[in-house]
């Protein structure tokens, strides 16, 4: 008697195999085209190499920021949280595959029944007792003969995938952001060695126009001059400082730190920057960079869910089973050993649902047109970003050359006017505007080099820059 059981219990398994094999409904997933550029603007010559596929390690060539990425990937915790969320959507993309297979189920209960014999028998008798018990393996399966469960299995899919790419973009932001902090942090330090600087050389002014004054060889109004002039020097000293502790707070935040300093090597007046960047072709930040990438998932996933919304049109088709045992009573009428056996297919077929089925059908193929726009747009804001900072590292750098020689014929104008000036071919108004003038566009080059520094980390990141650990 099992053996029938059992062979009537899986009889149906060849043919739903056969049925699951059939090709799901709805739309395979193509890409949709996008027009792209045979290189960057503002690029001149092909580049096939990129420095996107440079390691981040190598391509920041300081040690001290080195460490401060390696400790905010170990720590950040806005990685840590969406490196959860990745494996919550694998975990849901294994729960979605899970359907596709048999459900087995192991089942036993157990039931007592008393029954009164009074109303039977004139003079009554005893009450008796029933007890019956059942145990066995009870199957479930909904054969996916119309891909309802596989476009689902690929929705979830896709979407684990697109976390994947969300983790990746926040590991992409980290090290952008503590780069580009690190190299603000270096340009507010280098202006504030030049606002000390000056300071200094404003108080030496100041010392010396007092010290005219006192030997009656100047006026009042020289000297309120020039120390207005040092006052106003002094004011940029802590508003710098301010800035500094503001970065280095925020600096500590990615590392998942408290608020306090943050180490960094100083950034030197000739300090020299790399002379060529490669940035690749534009085609490759569709592969690369992770919103582009996760913008590509999304529209898998809502490519997928049309599937979905057309296998519902369709019947559903399930099977159940039992298979396993009798005790008590009950196998008084069942003879033998009590094994007991059931199979039962069954078909839903949608009749009437007053368009709710065309209507999500209609609302899925909206969402697809709406994902198609958000993956195209995401595609052409990287090659704006590239396109940006390319043009913005190209210009800085013909600021930089213009600011160093402004910076250099006013240093020489500075010294000029105290030599004219002690030789009675000036007035201190010379002395005052040249120094004026000098520390202006002295922070002025600092800003300009602190600024190519973190343009480049954008051209990194722009690019979707492999940042291995």
């Amino acid at each position: 008697m099992r053996l029938p059981a059992r062979s009537a219990f899986f009889v149906a398994t060849p043919l739903s195999m056969l049925l699951v094999g059939c090709a799901p409904v709805g739309p395979n997933y193509a890409r949709p085209p996008m027009p792209t550029e045979s290189q960057y603007r503002f690029v001149e010559g092909a580049q096939a190499a990129s420095l996107a596929d440079v390691p981040w390690f190598q391509v920041f060539d300081d040690t001290t920021l080195q460490s401060h990425i390696r400790d905010a990937i170990g720590n950040n915790l806005d990685l840590r949280a969406a490196t959860a969320r990745v494996e919550e959507a694998r975990a849901r993309a294994g729960v979605a595959k899970s359907f596709l297979y048999p459900q087995v189920d192991g089942v036993a209960s157990y039931a007592a029944r008393q029954a009164s014999n009074a109303s039977i028998q004139p003079n009554g008798g005893e009450d008796t007792t029933h007890q019956s018990g059942n145990y066995g393996f009870q199957l479930s399966w909904e054969l996916d003969l119309f891909g309802r469960l596989r476009r689902e299995q690929e929705v979830a899919l896709a979407l684990a995938l697109a976390s994947e790419q969300v983790r990746r973009g926040v590991l992409v932001t980290l090290v952008g952001d503590v780069a580009t902090n690190y190299f603000r942090l270096r340009e507010l330090d280098l202006q504030l060695e030049i606002a000390r600087s000056t300071l200094r050389i404003n108080d030496e002014t100041v010392t010396y126009f007092q010290n005219r004054l006192d030997g009656g060889v100047s006026n009042r109004l020289e000297l309120d001059r020039i120390q207005a002039n040092r006052a106003r020097t002094a004011t940029a000293v802590p508003d710098i400082e301010r800035e500094i502790g503001i970065v280095e707070n925020a600096i500590a935040l990615l590392l998942g730190r408290g608020p306090g300093a943050i180490t960094r090597q100083a950034l030197r007046s000739d300090e020299t920057l790399p002379p060529s960047i490669p940035v690749g072709l534009p085609a490759s930040l569709l592969e690369r960079r992770p919103d582009v990438v996760q913008a590509e998932q999304l529209l898998v996933a809502a490519n997928a869910d049309i599937g979905v919304a057309k296998s519902l049109f369709f019947p559903t088709i399930s099977l159940t089973g039992f298979l396993g045992g009798v005790s008590g009573d009950v196998t008084r009428f069942l003879g033998g050993d009590g094994a007991v056996w059931s199979i039962s297919p069954s078909l839903f077929q949608p009749i009437f649902q007053a368009g709710r089925l065309r209507r999500n059908l209609e609302a899925a193929r909206a969402r697809f047109d709406a994902a198609a726009a958000e993956y195209q747009k995401s595609a052409l804001n990287g090659y704006r970003e590239v396109a940006n900072s390319l043009l913005i590292i190209q210009k800085l750098a013909e600021v930089r050359v213009q600011r160093q020689l402004a910076v250099t014929a006013l240093q020489d104008a500075s010294e000029l006017s105290r030599e004219r000036y002690d030789s009675g071919l000036a007035n201190y108004l010379e002395i005052l505007t040249a120094d004026e003038r000098l520390f202006e566009e002295q922070l002025f080059l600092a800003q300009t080099r602190g600024a190519e520094l973190r343009a480049r980390a954008e051209l990194y990141r722009a690019l979707g820059g492999g940042w291995q650990p």
